[in-house]
Parts: C-alpha cells; sequence; structure tokens
C-alpha cells in the first residue's frame, strides 16, 4: 500500500495543536486564547483547506488585548454557543469556523470544529455554508448524535469535539485508503452502529486531536 503519511501530516498536525491549545485554555482560571494562539491555530487550520494569506494578516493584526478579552468574554457567554461564536467573530479575520476551533479546544462538550470532514459526513447539512446559522444546523445535530452515543458507551464520555474528531479520521481514512479500526461492541451494542445515520461510521477509538 502507498505510503500515504506525508499527504495527511498538516491535518494531524492541527488535531495536535487543538490538543497542545486545548490543555492550555483549561488550565487557565478563566479560559482564553492570545493573540499568537488565534494566529497559530488560524495557520494550522489554513494548512487544512486553502491557503489564504490574507486572512492569516487579518488575524494577526488583532491586538493582543482585544484577543484576550474577546475571547474570554465568548468562553463566558457558554453554555449559549451561538452568542459565543458571533463574539469570537468580532475579531478581524475570524468567522464561524475558526470561532468553532476555538471553542471546541477550549470547551469540546459544548462546541465541535466546523470541520468539511465531519460536516460532509452528516445527512442534512449539504450545501455546506460557512455562516453561524449553518454552523447550529451542524452543531444541533452533532449534540444529538452525541447523546445516541453515550446511551451505548457506558464510559458516557463521548462529545461533540470527540465525534468531530472520529468522523474527522474516518474520512481521512476512506480518502487515503488507510486501515480502519474495528468498531468496538461496547456490551452488545455497536458505538458505529449507533452513529449508522452518518456516511462515515465513528469507532469508539480515536484519534490524533
Amino acid at each position: 500500500m502507498e505510503d500515504n503519511t506525508q499527504s495527511i501530516t498538516p491535518q494531524l498536525n492541527f488535531t495536535r495543536y487543538q490538543e497542545e491549545l486545548s490543555a492550555i485554555i483549561s488550565s487557565r482560571p478563566d479560559k482564553h486564547v492570545t493573540l499568537s494562539e488565534l494566529v497559530k491555530l488560524m495557520e494550522w487550520k489554513l494548512t487544512r483547506g486553502k491557503f489564504r494569506p490574507r486572512l492569516q494578516q487579518l488575524v494577526a493584526s488583532n491586538s493582543e488585548d482585544t484577543v484576550e478579552k474577546c475571547s474570554r468574554k465568548a468562553f463566558s457567554l457558554l453554555p449559549d454557543v451561538q452568542a459565543a461564536i458571533a463574539e469570537l467573530s468580532s475579531l478581524k479575520g475570524v468567522g464561524p469556523a475558526t470561532a468553532s476551533a476555538v471553542l471546541a479546544a477550549g470547551a469540546p462538550e459544548r462546541a465541535a470544529f466546523m470541520a468539511d470532514e465531519a460536516m460532509e459526513s452528516v445527512p442534512g447539512l449539504k450545501p455546506i455554508q460557512y455562516t453561524a446559522k449553518h454552523y447550529a444546523l451542524y452543531l444541533g445535530k452533532m449534540v444529538e448524535l452525541t447523546k445516541t452515543l453515550n446511551k451505548a458507551d457506558p464510559q458516557q464520555d463521548w462529545t461533540p469535539h470527540r465525534l468531530e474528531m472520529c468522523l474527522w479520521a474516518s474520512t481521512i481514512a476512506t480518502q487515503q485508503q488507510l486501515p480502519l479500526l474495528k468498531d468496538v461492541d461496547v456490551k452488545g451494542s455497536s458505538v458505529a452502529q449507533n452513529c449508522s445515520d452518518t456516511d462515515q461510521r465513528p469507532t469508539k477509538k480515536l484519534k490524533t486531536r
């Protein structure tokens, strides 16, 4: 089989950075991100899609103080995810997708990143639009799927962000023709089976974010 590791390295780097950022945000008494963290998040995010240097420049043009105040307020608005998305979107160069990446890193139990691979795997979301309204539709479906998974899994540790990562990993594995993990049966009820409404079937064991 052809070695496809190099072609998926940018995506893996992004997921690893999200994990690192999650730990950093969670360690702070008042959750927020810094300008350098936001710039790096945008940098990694753009490796997964069309490179847009102007967008990076816009994000970098925000002041340190503005980014910290805005992100601090956004996290304080939770569990109102839409209000938090709107607050973060007031930053230059930040739209719903980037805002969702920030929230998913700092509050994975509340938000999921607006990843193409995840959205394309959930019925009823096409054509994909990068708007706050479409994000609300996407997150609503992810929350419902998460509830379904937690009913089947005794550990009940599924979150919208974890599900998004699972769908991402499954899609990338399919695209790159990589071997998938076998569905894990949880006391007779396969977690993947409970997500059979999606075209890509997430597994109990996940990936690298």
